[in-house]
């Protein structure tokens, strides 16, 4: 990617580099999930941070885990409406509870490097197969050759593999096996607005990585975009078999202006 891209991309809301929250913590849904209900729609990252650190509304024991949760969550989730990538979760997270899980890990995935570089190993296993830590590991391995020691392996499998169990696409405690995730109006809705904030439209809006994490099948996809289109949160548009959406609810004119120029 260029520089501009790369700007672009941190203005957004994307992280990209080599590190990642999940050398040291999983998807945190739970937590996720306390903070934004005790804070309004229109918190911004010191509201975020009085809830989790004076109020402590996470139940932390101590003030430096307090400090700490919170960075883990902002690096992870961004906790910032400047960033569309935020916004839009925390838009949808109103919208559709259902979808929650998978909204938490499309966030997850545009934000922490580590969780982009695993996931081709969770995706492309069957459906009822055992998915192991060491498959990750060799994965880290593999992709990113002498970074982490064979402890940080071992950590970053087990955070990887909770946050897919929090998704969705694991299933089991101890022993993991593959399962199918619930993509709902809303979070097919969150992935096609990430596919439109790098710059896809059309049939390629759905034809991407965040499509691909819903796990279903296109013209799934395509029905529960509908419906989103239906409930109003999205602007779908269909005419001679072409889609177009739109997300007026979500860019201000300025980003739109800047995405349209990539």
């Amino acid at each position: 990617m260029g520089e501009r891209t790369n700007g672009l991309r941190q203005r957004l809301g994307f992280r990209d580099g080599d590190k990642g929250t999940h050398s040291s913590r999983t998807l945190m849904l739970a937590e996720l999930e306390q903070v934004l209900e005790a804070t309004p729609q229109t918190a911004d990252i010191a509201d975020y941070r009085r809830a989790v650190v004076s109020e402590n509304v996470l139940g932390k024991r101590t003030h430096t885990t307090r400090e700490h949760t919170v960075r883990k969550l902002k690096a992870l989730y961004g906790l910032d409406p400047a960033f569309p990538v935020f916004r839009a979760l925390r838009w949808f997270w109103q919208l559709d509870i259902g979808g929650r899980p998978l909204l938490a890990m499309l966030c997850g995935h545009a934000r922490d490097p580590l969780l982009r570089l695993t996931a081709d190993a969770i995706l492309v296993a069957e459906v009822g197969s055992s998915v192991h830590p060491d498959l990750i590991e060799q994965v880290l391995r593999e992709r990113a050759p002498g970074r982490f020691s064979e402890n940080s392996e071992r950590s970053i499998a087990r955070n990887v593999l909770s946050s897919w169990t929090q998704s969705g696409h694991l299933a089991g405690h101890t022993e993991k096996s593959r399962a199918r995730p619930k993509p709902t109006p809303g979070s097919t809705a969150y992935a096609l607005f990430l596919a439109y904030l790098e710059g896809r439209r059309a049939q390629r809006l759905f034809d991407s990585p965040w499509g691909r994490i819903l796990d279903a099948p296109e013209a799934h996809l395509m029905d529960l975009a509908a419906a989103a289109g239906r409930r109003g949160w999205i602007d779908h548009l269909r005419a001679g078999g072409v889609i177009e959406l739109r997300f007026p609810n979500l860019l201000s004119r300025e980003e739109l202006e800047l995405i349209h120029e990539q």
